[in-house]
């Protein structure tokens, strides 16, 4: 797995590559090659995570998605003073195998604590309710109890509330490399990119836009969202 040199850069900092901005919404902007890979990267992991051995529930887990947020290298190194980042995109659905284009989105944290090493995850997050796809909608949302949403762990790896995906808004599934004593997502936030969002898109790219008014589109993704209306 490849990780990313700009994996815990400022959200919106852009090194490289050319754009499109200010294009209609129904003419795909002109991706560079730093979005792109995020949505290949993307691609791979939800194929390592839906299809993999150690994952079982993740694939049952689908049919009842409403969105997926997937995250192809979470990095988290600490020696007591912790920190984790990373990117993402979010698909939603409309229908059995309709997918929309995925918005991108930024994470990270700081914590102060007993931690030590080093750990890389790949996560996919499935969101099963209507309060967990709107939650990650907002301007930013923090993982832990205060976020009022249920979380289930089902895969290794991924702190949550719950061991069963029974009554969850959002259920993780993860792989994870290396070592790391401490949370993966607790404490962690998530907001979306709207500067990457309108460098892949074009201007006005807002997660509503894109995930739900279906406003935007980019054939770049169109291998990401095709995977997803298969599972």
């Amino acid at each position: 797995m490849t990780i990313h040199t700009n994996l815990l850069s400022r959200r919106g900092v852009v090194a490289g590559g050319t754009a499109l901005v200010g294009v209609g919404a129904s003419a795909p902007a002109l991706a560079d090659a730093k979005r792109q890979a995020l949505v290949n990267d993307s691609l791979r992991t939800a194929q390592k995570i839906l299809e993999g051995k150690e994952t079982p529930d993740a694939r049952k887990n689908m049919a009842q998605a409403r969105a997926v947020m997937i995250m192809p290298a979470f990095a988290q190194a600490a020696f007591i003073i912790g920190g984790a980042g990373g990117r993402a995109v979010m698909l939603a659905r409309s229908g059995r195998s309709d997918w929309s284009y995925p918005a991108f989105y930024s994470l990270g944290s700081g914590s102060i604590g007993l931690q030590v090493g080093g750990r890389v995850q790949e996560i996919v997050l499935i969101i099963l309710t209507d309060k967990g796809m709107n939650a990650l909608m907002n301007d930013k949302l923090k993982f832990g109890a205060e976020a009022g949403l249920t979380f289930a762990r089902e895969g290794a790896g991924v702190a949550g509330a719950t061991t069963s995906a029974v009554g969850a808004d959002i259920v993780s599934f993860s792989t994870a490399s290396g070592l790391f004593a401490g949370g993966a997502l607790e404490g962690s936030f998530v907001e979306p990119d709207n500067d990457w969002n309108a460098l892949y898109y074009g201007q006005g790219a807002s997660p509503r836009a894109i995930l739900l008014d279906r406003r935007y589109s980019n054939p770049g993704a169109n291998a990401l969202r095709q995977y997803l209306g298969s599972v």
